[in-house]
């Protein structure tokens, strides 16, 4: 087990940039920056043995800083869409970036993805630990209190990598995090995710608007597209034209997963062997079928990107919840933590 450090880059301000490399006893690799919790490779073996990189990244902080969709980045202080970039707490207002067309995206404009982040590291004989910590001040993209967050990344000689937030605020507030990372297990990008087969514990998902907001239904998935309750190849019915679909392109939508936890979701690619497995103790994924991913980005390894060259499963609460009368909203009282944890299993199927 070990944790090797190196300089990735600078950002425009000249700002250092580190890179943390977590290793377990099987050359299992994570490698994660200081800027913005971002996960750029994780390197895990095929069937084989022959490993390979298993989730979409850039080779410069520059392309991070300027034109990532969010690759492998830690999300907040929300994650997902603010309907009108505004909420309410106890009858104040509170306004925020319009970064999304009329919306607000995943924190705003300078979300957790965009910040640095202060790092410490633990090496121990069964695991490594990277524990990375910031204050958002009070007013901070518009949302309330001064926020001390933390994030851990641990690793262990099972390939499983932990996820744990936790964080409070000295206000009244809303706190929704999650990781955006874009999974593709065939391995160094060999081809797109469309014949990846997906599970999802879920029999529920939520309807979106053309806009990607929740219209605050509630849909039981049986004999509809979003069926993944058992292994579907992601592909199967990404292309029907049904008004779900069509709004998004493709799956961007939060499952309301099961309270049976035994996993969450298990996404498959049979060719590599590499199975992932996810469990967490949020109540909704957001499937998002990386719908939007363009030829424009140039990845690691000079690849040209394009459309469902990788997915998200983003383990997060209900999102919009603040103006959703029909789904459970969560404030978190000043001094109140919020804390929760997302396990990514990574083995293979031979």
């Amino acid at each position: 087990m070990d944790i090797l450090k190196e300089t990735f880059g600078r950002l425009k301000n000249g700002k250092e940039i580190i890179k943390y490399s977590l290793i377990n006893d099987n050359n299992f690799l994570i490698n994660i920056l200081n800027y913005g919790g971002i996960i750029t490779e994780i390197i895990a073996p095929d069937k084989e043995g022959n490993p390979g990189n298993v989730v979409l990244g850039f080779d410069n902080i520059r392309d991070y800083e300027e034109k990532s969709p969010y690759f492998g980045a830690a999300i907040g202080r929300n994650a997902g869409r603010i309907s009108n970039a505004k909420f309410e707490i106890n009858g104040q207002r509170y306004t925020l970036a319009h970064n999304n067309g009329k919306n607000n995206l995943h924190g705003g404009n300078k979300g957790f993805d965009k910040v640095i982040w202060d790092v410490e590291n633990v090496i121990n004989n069964d695991f490594v630990e990277l524990r990375m910590s910031y204050l958002s001040i009070d007013g901070e993209e518009g949302f309330p209190g001064n926020l001390d967050v933390n994030i851990t990344y641990f690793l262990n000689n099972n390939n499983e990598l932990e996820i744990k937030y936790s964080a409070i605020s000295d206000k009244d507030t809303i706190i929704n995090l999650t990781n955006h990372t874009y999974f593709n297990l065939s391995g160094d990008l060999k081809k797109d995710v469309l014949e990846h087969k997906l599970t999802i514990n879920a029999d529920k998902v939520a309807y979106v608007d053309n806009q990607i907001i929740p219209t605050g239904e509630l849909v039981d998935v049986r004999n509809t597209v979003f069926d993944f309750r058992k292994a579907k190849e992601v592909g199967k019915d990404i292309n029907k034209e049904i008004e779900q679909l069509v709004n998004c392109g493709g799956y961007d939508h939060p499952f309301v997963l099961n309270k049976d936890k035994s996993f969450s979701a298990r996404l498959e690619d049979e060719k590599s062997g590499r199975v992932l497995e996810i469990i967490t103790d949020q109540p909704i994924i957001v499937f998002y079928s990386g719908n939007g991913l363009g030829e424009e980005l140039i990845l690691r390894g000079n690849r040209r990107c394009k459309k469902h060259l990788g997915l998200c499963l983003e383990t997060q609460d209900y999102p919009d919840a603040i103006n959703q009368a029909n789904f459970p909203t969560k404030i978190y009282r000043s001094g109140e933590k919020y804390e929760a944890y997302t396990k990514y299993k990574f083995y293979v199927n031979s």
